[in-house]
């Protein structure tokens, strides 16, 4: 009996009540992970202010929870290859949410940094999880658009950490951010629920029943045969080693992402940890540095949902490139003298560019690789990207204690932008050839051997 081509199926199924469960759990998981990263930027003033740290000694404290996420994503991204997204995304949001809630107790930086160590790790292999799985799922036709949607999550978790900042600060002092973490993980069992296993993995594992049930949500009119086999085409392999992330002509794209994310999340997490504080000292507020910083968020989620409806037209690496062009353009006009408003917008248009784009940047990865090295792939260049996450809020350290003109300090966050350009531009070009190579055989030669082979069950 002909198999069913699972891959075929989920490209074109159309939009289910499922693909909205997945879309909305993902994205309340990642409200939480969204928030856990830009909690320190709003309660970084307070912190100083108590512990008596320096901006040298307060950027290193940033960096705990940046080098969790590093070894976060190098560990979780391919652990969920093997045990599955959804056991991984669980073990994840745990161990986040219960540090975080945890580091309300602490009284000393050490304790503190051990704790954002801890959620960091949680952080780190959420994201390269949550990503695959919402890929494996959507339809071709609007992939990057459910991705994107799903992703907003992170920055609205950026906005609701801006919000009660503004109103649990002044009231209940900085431990209440961190209290509010009990919240989401009181509720995961409900979140978890909503949330399918990877068909895929399903598959590669024989639990067919399973996957038969998901894809009858998925296209609930294909009246798909009972006893029809199911065949999933993934990489030759099914390896999940890092070095298949060089193998098939993806050497390139691999490093170029790789550079892409490092600059990226170096001026996300920069940002997020520094930016009210760099208000403060140009004499705004400290609720006014907290607006900017929800201003930031905001545009974060524009960014991504308008980038993935644009990617899904123009495609992904040209949206990337032109959202790191513009929001570093907006960082540099950052450090003039310009009214309210402007300055609102500018912050506005930084965080499209920014937290928007990195996003984007992991619809980017997605799609770069197969199903077996997903979340290898992801992990990895998350993991890259941690690099330049731990970089950004030590070299916000380094700028503030220079005490260098206010313009300077955003010139310096902008540059990584510009860079991400160049990157993505190599992506691009390494993924044509990539296609080419695969898409045409040299004639009077053999067909090379597919870079796919049909997993069946």
């Amino acid at each position: 009996m002909q198999g069913i081509d699972v891959g075929r199926l989920i490209e074109q199924a159309p939009l289910s009540s499922l693909h909205k469960k997945i879309i909305v759990a993902c994205a309340i998981l990642l409200v939480v992970d969204g928030y856990d990263v830009f909690i320190y930027g709003a309660v970084l003033p307070r912190l100083m202010d108590e512990w008596g740290l320096s901006p040298t000694e307060a950027g290193s404290l940033a960096s705990w929870a940046l080098f969790g996420m590093m070894g976060g994503a190098l560990f979780f991204g391919p652990l969920g290859d093997r045990i599955g997204r959804k056991t991984c995304i669980t073990l994840c949001f745990t161990l986040f949410s219960a540090s975080t809630f945890l580091n309300g107790f602490v009284t000393t930086p050490l304790t503190f940094g051990l704790l954002r160590f801890a959620a960091g790790l949680g952080c780190g292999g959420l994201m390269p999880n949550a990503v695959a799985l919402t890929n494996e799922y959507a339809p071709k036709r609007i992939r990057s658009t459910l991705v994107a949607l799903m992703f907003s999550g992170y920055a609205v978790g950026g906005m609701v950490a801006a919000g009660l900042a503004i109103y649990l600060l002044p009231a209940f002092g900085w431990p209440s951010m961190f209290f509010a973490a009990a919240v989401p993980l009181v509720c995961l069992p409900l979140i978890l629920r909503a949330l399918p296993e990877s068909i895929g993995f399903l598959i590669r594992k024989g639990d067919t029943e399973t996957a038969r049930a998901h894809l009858r949500q998925l296209a609930p009119e294909a009246n798909l045969p009972a006893d029809a086999p199911l065949e999933y085409h993934e990489a030759k392999g099914a390896s999940t080693s890092v070095g298949e992330l060089f193998r098939q002509g993806r050497a390139l794209g691999t490093f170029a992402m790789w550079l892409s994310f490092f600059c990226c999340l170096l001026m996300v997490y920069g940002l997020s940890s520094w930016l009210p504080k760099l208000m403060v000292s140009a004499g705004y507020s400290l609720g006014s540095s907290l607006s900017f910083l929800l201003a930031l968020s905001f545009g974060g989620m524009f960014g991504a949902i308008s980038g993935g409806r644009l990617a899904d037209r123009f495609g992904l690496p040209r949206v990337v490139m032109a959202y790191f062009a513009l929001g570093s353009a907006c960082l540099m006009l950052l450090g003039l003298n310009s009214p309210m408003p402007v300055l609102y917008l500018l912050i506005f248009i930084a965080g499209a560019g920014t937290t928007g784009t990195q996003i984007l940047l992991y619809a980017c990865v997605a799609e770069f690789y197969t199903l077996s090295v997903r979340s290898t792939g992801l992990g990895w260049a998350s993991g890259m990207g941690r690099v330049g996450a731990i970089v950004g809020p030590m070299l916000g350290g380094v700028l503030l204690s220079a005490q260098l003109p206010m313009g300077w300090n955003f010139v310096a966050f902008a540059v990584p932008g510009f860079i991400s350009v160049a990157a993505t531009a190599l992506f691009t070009l390494s993924l044509r050839r990539q296609t080419t190579a695969t898409a045409t055989p040299a004639p009077d030669t053999p067909a090379p051997d597919t870079p796919e082979r049909a997993l069946t069950a």
